[in-house]
């Protein structure tokens, strides 16, 4: 069975910085691309940034430059490092992750359960 756990969210004042990890689980799989996405009171979910298998990135306009996507293959683990936080990035962030399970010959995406970032004063 395939999973992707989210950590490293919490409270920070603005400026400051967090760092998110998301381990994806499962025998005999194979990641494709893998992403961030994030969903904040009231509106709805969007992409953050986006990283292929090749190492290439995407990011959403208001995080370039702040926000840094990145992703060890050996370890199947994504990571999302956050700086200059600002309290419009408060938001439930969530990993995703295109995957092909060898077991059932059946790609797909898969969503972790999110982790809380709140950035305020």
């Amino acid at each position: 069975q395939v999973q992707l756990v989210e950590s490293g969210g919490g409270l920070v004042q603005p400026g400051g910085s967090l760092r998110l990890s998301c381990a994806a689980s499962g025998r005999r799989i194979s990641i494709n691309d893998m992403g961030w996405y994030r969903q904040a009171p009231g509106k709805e979910r969007e992409l953050v940034a986006t990283i292929s298998s090749d190492g290439s990135t995407n990011y959403e306009d208001s995080v370039k430059g702040r926000f840094t996507i990145s992703r060890d293959n050996a370890k199947n683990t994504l990571y999302l490092q956050m700086d200059s936080l600002k309290p419009e990035d408060t938001a439930v962030y969530y990993c995703n992750a295109n995957i092909f399970n060898f077991i059932t010959t059946r790609r797909r995406d898969y969503w972790g359960r999110g982790t809380q970032v709140t950035v305020s004063s």
